[in-house]
């Protein structure tokens, strides 16, 4: 009989291509990896990597298992919820990833709502990078917090086979220090008018810049004086000390630093969209489903501390 644990190890190498980055994503090491392909191939009676020096590829009759592992997987989660389904209990642990202004928004929000299900247990994890989607996907979480700058749905293409949950309109605003000029809601927010001054941005391989980066195109992109920091908690510490203003999503307010005004900048601005990626099959896990509420609920408060922080 076939071990789904490993099961989930060869499919997560043939989504990966290594064993290296195989045990990186499960927590285990290189070693323990090998060990659960090798009894996998026991099990199944056929090579299923095809190993050398260089490392390892899967067989004809690995691709063919992992494409099979993956319904497998799908629909044992899907009896599973199915079944927990029945008792009508919100019980287990939902793991959460988000990236970090939305995991520093949501989680104070999150706790109150599922506190009250004592048979349940949250983890929220941060994640730098854009791989929420793909930890979804992967099984290592149930619930991912994606952001999106295409204004075009995004569950297709690749993504298809999961469910995207819109929470959250999250649009472009100016940070400037208190003092500043455009700190008085008198001042008019022009764009033209804001190339004179210095800009903080985050780099290239921060999705936040894309923001900016199409905020200025229309006014002939970032002017000369331009300052560029990680991480928009740091962008944000900056501004309150006068180095410079930034343009950050609305979302970023939260938590953020005192000494600092933020003013809505015009219509045609860029904004991003904050959904929830789910699973199909494990939309009928009541732990998935009062999470998912919790959710919903935290971007509606969210949504008004916001208004209420921009001014005009």
């Amino acid at each position: 009989m076939l071990d789904l644990r490993r099961l989930h190890v060869l499919r997560e190498f043939g989504v990966r291509g290594t064993i290296a980055a195989t045990a990186s994503a499960l927590g285990y090491t290189p070693s323990a990896v090998s060990q659960q392909l090798a009894r996998l191939e026991q099990e199944t009676g056929v090579a299923l990597l095809d190993r050398s020096p260089r490392g390892a590829e899967l067989t004809d009759a690995g691709r063919l298992l992992v494409a099979q592992a993956e319904e497998i997987l799908a629909l044992v989660e899907a009896t599973e919820s199915v079944l927990a389904e029945q008792s009508d209990v919100a019980l287990g642990m939902v793991t959460v990833t988000a990236f970090p202004t939305a995991a520093v928004a949501f989680a104070p929000l999150l706790a109150p709502p599922l506190r009250r299900h004592e048979g349940m247990q949250l983890v929220l994890r941060q994640t730098l990078l854009s791989t929420g989607t793909q930890k979804v996907r992967s099984r290592e979480v149930d619930i991912a917090l994606v952001d999106d700058w295409s204004g075009q749905h995004p569950g297709r293409g690749p993504d298809a086979g999961l469910r995207h949950i819109h929470l959250l309109r999250d649009p472009l605003v100016l940070a400037v220090p208190e003092g500043h000029r455009l700190a008085s809601p008198s001042a008019p927010v022009a764009l033209d008018g804001l190339l004179g001054e210095s800009w903080i941005v985050a780099p290239q391989t921060e999705r936040s810049r894309y923001g900016t980066d199409r905020l200025l195109a229309e006014v002939g992109g970032l002017p000369a004086t331009t300052w560029e920091f990680e991480g928009l908690g740091t962008i944000l510490s900056l501004v309150t000390r006068g180095i410079g203003i930034a343009a950050v999503p609305a979302l970023a307010m939260v938590g953020a630093p005192a000494g600092l005004v933020y003013r809505r900048l015009p219509a045609s601005a860029p904004e991003r969209h904050v959904y929830a990626v789910v699973r199909p099959a494990s939309l009928r896990r009541p732990a998935v489903q009062v999470t998912l509420a919790a959710l919903r609920e935290a971007a509606q408060q969210v949504d008004r501390e916001l208004a209420e922080i921009t001014t005009p």
